[in-house]
């Protein structure tokens, strides 16, 4: 099932630890993006804008193939 707007997605791990955007930046991933909910706020192309929980923490981008519906 394709991931929309509004949906309530987690990250995966398999798929997000080693990828290009790990690289990139800081790999040491929070473990919130594995094991909370997570509501999609945007979708551009193969990329997903996430906000994860109620308390104060980071937007992040992820690609769509990284989440899974929570």
């Amino acid at each position: 099932m394709a991931i929309k707007k509004g949906a309530m997605v987690k990250a995966i791990r398999e798929k997000l630890e080693g990828s290009l955007e790990a690289k990139a930046s800081d790999a040491r991933f929070p473990s919130y993006l594995f094991e909370s909910a997570g509501e999609v706020m945007d979708i551009k192309g193969d990329y997903a804008f996430v906000k994860f929980g109620k308390v104060a923490t980071p937007n992040i981008w992820l690609r769509l193939d990284q989440l899974e519906d929570f």
